[in-house]
């Protein structure tokens, strides 16, 4: 997959919850440009949650791109995920945009990305962006040896990710299904 600094998003799936955070830093190169950022979306109506990490522009094409997949294919998840990976891949204009996403509904949990991807996690934990590995070793822990909840260990994952990853914060942003 693509390397992409600037984020961190985690999205954790337990007990029926689904608990999807990130941080909130903009960075544009070795510069702090905002702290709150939201990089977190409902989208089909409320239904899903999508989560994207790399340059901002981007991302905001493909949560609109991805909405239309959600309406064209009736909020069915793992289809719209496929139709945006294929376009993304394919499209002369869309395979230039250097971001990833989680996205995830009830059912199911998703990363996508420009290469064709649309990979499900065997564990139900996925995370991207730079502090991605930090926050997926931290809930796989987590998940393993504690009692907390989806968005507890999703919390807690952001915040061991944020003491280490330096273009991820401690501006946390949580929705959950």
């Amino acid at each position: 997959m693509n390397k992409v600094h600037a984020t961190t998003i985690i999205c954790v799936r337990k007990d029926n919850k689904i608990a999807m955070a990130s941080d909130g830093q903009v960075t544009l190169d070795q510069t702090i440009l905002k702290h709150k950022a939201s990089k977190i979306r409902r989208l089909y109506k409320d239904k899903v949650l999508a989560g994207f990490a790399g340059a901002t522009s981007d991302a905001f094409a493909l949560f609109s791109r991805f909405e239309g997949k959600l309406d064209e294919y009736r909020g069915n998840l793992p289809r719209a995920a496929i139709e945006l990976a294929k376009d993304w891949r394919t499209d002369r204009v869309l395979r230039r945009l250097e971001a990833l996403l989680i996205v995830a509904d009830d059912e199911y949990t998703f990363i996508l990305s420009g290469n064709g991807d649309v990979v499900e996690p065997d564990d139900g934990i996925a995370a991207i962006g730079s502090g991605g590995p930090f926050a997926l070793a931290a809930s796989r822990a987590l998940m393993a040896h504690s009692k907390l909840s989806a968005r507890e260990i999703a919390k807690e994952a952001m915040k061991i990710s944020a003491d280490i990853c330096i273009y991820t914060n401690d501006k946390i942003t949580i929705e959950e299904l």
